[in-house]
């Protein structure tokens, strides 16, 4: 997500845009006064809001959903750069290619749902069809900026189909929009690529790769704070993999209680999600299903991807118990059943793993 380290009239500006308000529509949302926000309007990037209207800046915008934070960054791109020019950005938007990027940055939204609903054909048609127009724009900033946001997209979805290695998976992907982001100068963005490769590095079994590049990146103040709070969450589930459950969920802890301080509950579920699997990694089943439970009543965005997350994760804990073993299969079934019908490779191998194991167990105890 977007991110401001400094408020200036521009900025504000660009959120506005973002929101698609009116002057006074967005005065309202704010809080403040109508000539305050006209007052920004004028002077841009020569004005800057006090500190308390910050915060209430930075309230808004991290509010906001996905498709607004993509048309806020699309927006602070092209018009930072023609406040900095008197042949910038603003003159190139107006050229005859501006619709190209508003039907673009349109795509990009639809792809965006798309992607959350894990309808991977449809996202994958709605990027695919402008990732050549580089071509066409050159050395275009806003076009290379679409371009990086679609590059990275790409990596999202790839990621979540399990291709995560080789030349058309999703460590390419954020490689590229990391050096697209790079050439235009956009730190943040920078950050959060180098937050998806880690990601990449821990799904491939990098893991002591892994939790060092999240070590950094939870301390890395290009990110958000909603960000380094999941480099943290992250670190935690790396070393749980290795087996180093105790420093692993007192990491996660921290992270838990981050999100409860942001006021993030879909983060602070998937937190609770992570600590029941350390919890079972450690052997404490009666801790891992009273925090599973939690995440299961409180997960507040439904979508196939967290439903086989939640189940498989649950269907894990269960399968450690004889007593539920039988429970266990019968929910890692529904999992892999929904993973495969959404194309979920990654998933689906990692529900197979699990069963493999608990087989190979109950033959050892046998």
């Amino acid at each position: 997500m977007a991110t401001v380290h400094h408020w200036t009239g521009l900025e504000a500006r660009a959120l506005r845009l973002a929101l698609r308000l009116s002057v006074r529509a967005f005065a309202e949302h704010l809080g403040v006064a109508v000539r305050t926000v006209s007052k920004w309007e004028r002077l841009l990037a020569t004005t800057e809001p006090r500190p308390d209207t910050q915060a209430i800046l930075d309230t808004a915008l991290a509010r906001a959903d996905a498709p607004t934070h993509l048309r806020f960054e699309t927006f602070r791109s092209e018009t930072g750069r023609s406040t900095s020019s008197a042949t910038g950005g603003l003159a190139a938007s107006c050229g005859p290619a501006a619709w190209e990027y508003e039907s673009w940055t349109d795509d990009l939204e639809r792809a965006v749902v798309a992607w959350s609903r894990q309808d991977f054909p449809l996202a994958e048609r709605l990027v695919h069809r402008w990732t050549s127009r580089l071509q066409h724009t050159g050395s275009d900033q806003r076009g290379m900026y679409l371009l990086a946001r679609s590059t990275a997209l790409l990596g999202d979805l790839r990621r979540d189909q399990g291709s995560v290695i080789g030349p058309l998976s999703a460590q390419q992907s954020y490689a590229a929009a990391r050096s697209l982001f790079a050439q235009l100068d956009v730190p943040c963005r920078i950050a959060q690529m180098d937050l998806s490769l880690a990601v990449v590095a821990e799904m491939s079994g990098e893991l002591g790769v892994a939790a060092r590049r999240y070590e950094r990146l939870a301390l890395d103040d290009r990110l958000s704070r909603r960000d380094r709070a999941r480099a943290r969450l992250w670190v935690g589930t790396a070393l749980s993999k290795e087996g180093d459950h105790d420093y692993a969920t007192r990491v996660m802890l921290a992270a838990t209680r981050e999100f409860e301080d942001l006021g993030e509950p879909e983060d602070w579920s998937v937190a609770h999600q992570k600590l029941a699997l350390a919890h079972r990694g450690a052997g404490d089943l009666t801790a891992a299903l009273n925090f599973i439970g939690i995440a299961r009543s409180t997960a507040t965005i439904e979508t196939p991807m967290q439903r086989v997350r939640l189940d498989t994760a649950h269907g894990h804990i269960l399968l450690s118990d004889p007593a539920t073993r039988d429970d266990g299969l019968h929910v890692l079934d529904k999992a892999s059943a929904l993973a495969a019908r959404f194309r979920l490779s990654h998933q689906v191998a990692s529900i197979e793993g699990i069963r493999a194991m608990s087989t190979g167990a109950t033959g050892l105890r046998g």
